[in-house]
């Protein structure tokens, strides 16, 4: 039997990350990603501001673009650092599951179906992840083999847009740079799908533990036995509902501003490397950028998609939750005991969800307005370069 929801790798990339609660070596961890990510930033802002006083604004759009994912991502570990107490209460909610989810048959097997749909889906977020790091870096090399220009090892595109401190004249030292970025883009790519992961899992889970709940009210009432089938009992189907509620405010105490600083990047994001992919179609030298730009597109397109996609499940699960206690043999048992079931219907009314820093839910909808406001921004970049 699976022991737990979160995948093995992601578990690993949790400690990584320093995300994991409570252990000897979070501190170090996170004292080496701040000064990671905010030293490269240092030099990829400084390419950005270079770069905008000059007349290739394709590579202005791709250094932002680059910025700002990094930038994203050590906001994203700051906000999770930040909530470390909320994402131990939720291990700890999600343990017990695991103890209490062999009451009914039932349960367990959703339970499980669940944890290996977390697992699959992680696995394949890392993967893309990494698939589009190593599409990214081919492009940047075949771009440099194929210019005539790029021959001198100074004039070379480096994978990340940075502007180094120091000159590169040599091609030893254009080597180091270039395994250094390779590693360092890795890194931040698992990263960013381990904490993407982590939703996915997260949402995942409470998925399963709504099915289970609403397993549980079909099962509770009959017309034999008023108080208790299979051993479900009136309380355990209130302090089920209660833990359900407990662990989607923590998901949105966790997530909100995440997806808030999400919902305005990735549109700027995705409106950059459109922008690039668009520009470079047709021209001498445009088949390089589009390798390393079509799968970059897709995983930002993806990530913003998950989102969107986890608050739009989370409303339409706790919707479930009135029709299954609606649809119970409620009107079977004594009006005390029904009651129960009326407070669970009233309850259902507010439905779960993530919001957006606490002014928008999350939905497919906000998914369509962040690919509309791209596209908008993109048509007006077309237009004036």
């Amino acid at each position: 039997m699976e022991i737990s929801t979160v995948s093995r790798a992601v578990k690993i990339g949790l400690h990584a990350c320093g995300i994991w609660p409570y252990l000897p070596s979070t501190v170090l961890y996170r004292f080496l990603w701040t000064v990671l990510l905010s030293t490269i930033q240092i030099f990829q802002y400084r390419y950005v501001m270079v770069h905008y006083y000059t007349d290739s604004f394709s590579n202005f759009m791709d250094g932002v673009s680059s910025a700002m994912t990094y930038s994203l991502l050590l906001i994203k570990l700051v906000i999770l650092w930040a909530n470390q107490r909320t994402f131990s209460d939720i291990l700890q909610m999600m343990a017990v599951d695991w103890q209490n989810c062999d009451l009914t048959e039932c349960g367990l097997r959703i339970t499980t179906n669940r944890a290996r749909l977390s697992y699959r889906v992680s696995n394949w977020l890392i993967g893309l992840q990494l698939g589009a790091v190593v599409l990214y870096s081919c492009g940047v090399l075949a771009g440099n083999a194929g210019d005539v220009e790029k021959m001198n090892v100074s004039s070379r595109e480096h994978i990340l847009k940075m502007k180094l401190p120091f000159m590169i004249n040599t091609f030893p030292v254009y080597a180091l740079v270039m395994i250094f970025e390779f590693c360092h883009l890795s890194i931040c790519a698992c990263g960013m799908s381990i904490v993407n992961s982590l939703i996915v899992t997260l949402i995942v889970h409470i998925g399963g533990q709504i099915d289970v709940f609403c397993d549980w009210l079909m099962k509770a009432f009959s017309k034999n036995m008023m108080l208790k089938v299979d051993g479900i009992t009136l309380k355990m189907l209130i302090v089920k509902h209660q833990r359900i509620i407990a662990f989607s405010q923590r998901i949105e105490t966790l997530y909100t501003y995440i997806a808030l600083m999400l919902f305005v990047s990735d549109t700027i994001i995705i409106c950059c490397i459109g922008f690039i992919i668009i520009t470079s179609i047709g021209t001498p030298g445009g088949f390089p950028v589009l390798v390393r730009s079509i799968l970059y597109y897709f995983v930002m397109n993806l990530e913003a998609f998950i989102y969107c996609f986890a608050g739009e499940y989370l409303s339409t699960k706790s919707r479930m939750i009135g029709d299954a206690a609606y649809n119970s043999l409620w009107y079977d048992v004594m009006p005390k005991q029904s009651r129960t079931v009326h407070f669970v219907i009233l309850r259902s009314q507010k439905q779960l969800s993530i919001t957006i820093g606490k002014v928008m839910d999350l939905s497919l909808e906000r998914f369509t307005s962040i690919m509309k406001a791209s596209a908008s921004y993109i048509s007006v970049l077309m237009a004036m370069y």
